[in-house]
């Protein structure tokens, strides 16, 4: 505290020692500094934020239209009528000679289909895919797919590999 009070006192006589332009261009100086800092420290953060919220958004707004879907996919889903497993079955396996032909085949072993593909175009695949578990209800739950020799990166990218699909349980 002493200390204090004595760098207080020198620090006074050191000013009344200035003359008076001397002052007021430290006082100008002062305030100059005190106002970046308001700037800085009060004012800038919200204006960024401010000037980003409408990009923000457009971009939550596109998040949550995206989520909507897949709510409303996801209702579609749960509202359609069970089917049993030889139904499923027998729908997949349609499906699978109408939309991937020879370049896919099925094997059954219990509850599970394995489904081994050979050079199947990309947008093939997934247009399949979701048929199938719309119109099968079955469920992907396990996929070893790599980017098929036969694919060039010009041409249509297509896949070979294995994609596990569990039947439904009725």
């Amino acid at each position: 505290m002493k200390q204090l009070a004595i760098f207080s006192a020198a620090l006074q006589a050191h000013w009344r020692g200035l003359a008076a332009r001397e002052q007021s261009m430290l006082m100008a100086v002062a305030a100059l500094i005190a106002l970046a800092l308001v700037w800085l420290m009060l004012l800038a953060p919200p204006l960024r934020t401010l000037s980003q919220a409408e990009s923000q958004q457009r971009s939550l707004n596109a998040q949550l239209e995206k989520m909507l879907g897949l709510q409303q996919q996801a209702k579609t889903l749960q509202a359609q009528p069970k089917i049993r497993r030889d139904e499923a079955l027998r729908a997949l396996e349609t499906s699978v000679q109408q939309r991937l032909g020879s370049s896919a085949k099925l094997n059954v072993v219990g509850e599970r289909v394995t489904l081994t593909l050979t050079a199947v175009p990309a947008a093939a695949l997934a247009e399949w895919l979701s048929q199938a578990r719309i119109n099968a209800h079955v469920v992907p739950s396990e996929a070893a797919l790599r980017r098929s020799a036969a694919s060039t990166p010009v041409a249509v990218p297509a896949w070979d590999g294995t994609l596990v699909l569990s039947l439904p349980t009725q």
